[in-house]
């Protein structure tokens, strides 16, 4: 069984900084992509960014491309996401997901690609 906690969610200004963790656990954390998707109230889940199985490939929403930066740490079974000038418009709840294929490659922004999810964080940027 695979199990995803995301920590780090908050209240930010609008402008300010937050940096999300996701720690999975349950198989090998560096065979897989993972990536982080956002839910606001209302709207459906979108695609935020994406982390090669290696880390050497990054993808990114258009919304977000220059703000945030996704990395992960294979030797922590951490993945993460570094929010920077933060805009009201990205509050919503933040989750991270896992590829369901190993050593997959590409952007894979559906849903369907991942078959495991955390929790959630709650992010709320006010202006």
């Amino acid at each position: 069984q695979v199990h995803l906690v995301e920590s780090g969610g908050g209240l930010v200004q609008a402008g300010g900084s937050l940096r999300l963790s996701c720690a999975a656990s349950g198989r090998t954390f560096s065979d897989y992509a993972m990536a982080w998707f956002r839910q606001a109230p209302g709207k459906e889940r979108e695609f935020v960014a994406r982390i090669s199985w290696s880390g050497a490939s990054t993808y990114y929403a258009d919304s977000v491309k220059g703000r945030f930066t996704i990395s992960r740490d294979n030797a922590k079974n951490t993945v993460y996401l570094q929010m920077d000038s933060l805009k009201p418009e990205d509050t919503a709840v933040y989750y991270c997901a896992t590829d369901s294929r190993k050593f997959s490659s590409g952007s894979y922004p559906r849903t369907a690609e991942y078959d495991y999810w955390g929790q959630g964080t709650q992010v709320t940027v006010s202006s």
